[in-house]
């Protein structure tokens, strides 16, 4: 698990076939002294597994599966990536949650200048738009980022200086591919509204058990359960009605 905040970049040192898969190997700087072998690592959100580590180059394989579905099959030497270790129980949760399993790739459509921010527009395929809200989060290339408007098969973000000065996404040209994965909450929560419609959530599936007793003796009277309004001198001081 990852939290999108980018921690350094790497340079990618080699791209060559190992075992019918790849090995990348990367340029990791200091970062490389904090990684262990077996641990995670996201390269530009893809999340790898650290194979080999010698100074500061770190070696992940990359199934044909990798390469195909993320924008990884096609690195070159001397390209910069994105990297981030493992976000470890206790530390800050900077970004938003992010898993590593790239959801789609998508293509640079803009990128201008607005005062001291960058706006960059992405086409995103079926499988990413999908889950997009305005405000609400998306990875691109392994940095979370905000989206400021989506409409169709697109979005829009708006990058901060600090984000390009010290991420991969500072160099985007129209016509880059990128890696998108969509917020994870979102998933779960779309995926539940389509297989439990409103409405159908308790006709469907009874509650049991204490739950199911109390239920039966104080059914829901308004919709997703709105609880019917409090009798008189039961709100509680400073609490909601």
């Amino acid at each position: 698990m990852f939290t999108g905040i980018v921690t350094a970049t790497g340079t990618v040192r080699r791209l060559a076939p190992r075992d019918k898969g790849l090995e990348l190997a990367l340029d990791a700087g200091p970062l490389a002294g904090e990684l262990r072998v077996g641990e995670s690592l996201a390269v530009n959100g893809v999340c790898l597994t650290v194979r080999h580590r010698r100074g500061e180059t770190v070696a992940a394989d990359l199934m044909p599966e990798t390469a195909r579905v993320t924008t990884l099959g096609s690195l070159r030497p001397g390209d910069r990536v994105n990297l981030e270790p493992a976000l470890r129980l206790g530390d800050r949760l900077g970004g938003h949650l992010v898993t590593g399993h790239v959801d789609g790739v998508g293509t640079i459509r803009s990128v201008r200048r607005e005062g001291n921010a960058v706006l960059v527009e992405v086409a995103a395929p079926p499988s990413v738009s999908r889950y997009l809200v305005p405000k609400g989060s998306v990875a691109v290339d392994g940095v979370s980022l905000t989206v400021s408007a989506c409409a169709g098969d697109g979005f829009t973000v708006s990058l901060i200086p600090h984000t390009l000065a010290v991420t991969t996404l500072g160099r985007l040209r129209a016509g880059d591919r990128v890696n998108l994965e969509a917020d994870l909450v979102g998933k779960y929560v779309l995926r539940h509204l389509e297989t439990n419609p409103p409405g159908e959530h308790h006709s469907r599936h009874p509650a049991s058990g204490p739950a199911g007793e109390h239920l039966a003796r104080h059914p829901a009277s308004g919709p997703a359960g709105e609880r019917p309004a409090p009798r008189t001198g039961a709100r509680r001081e400073g609490g909601p009605a």
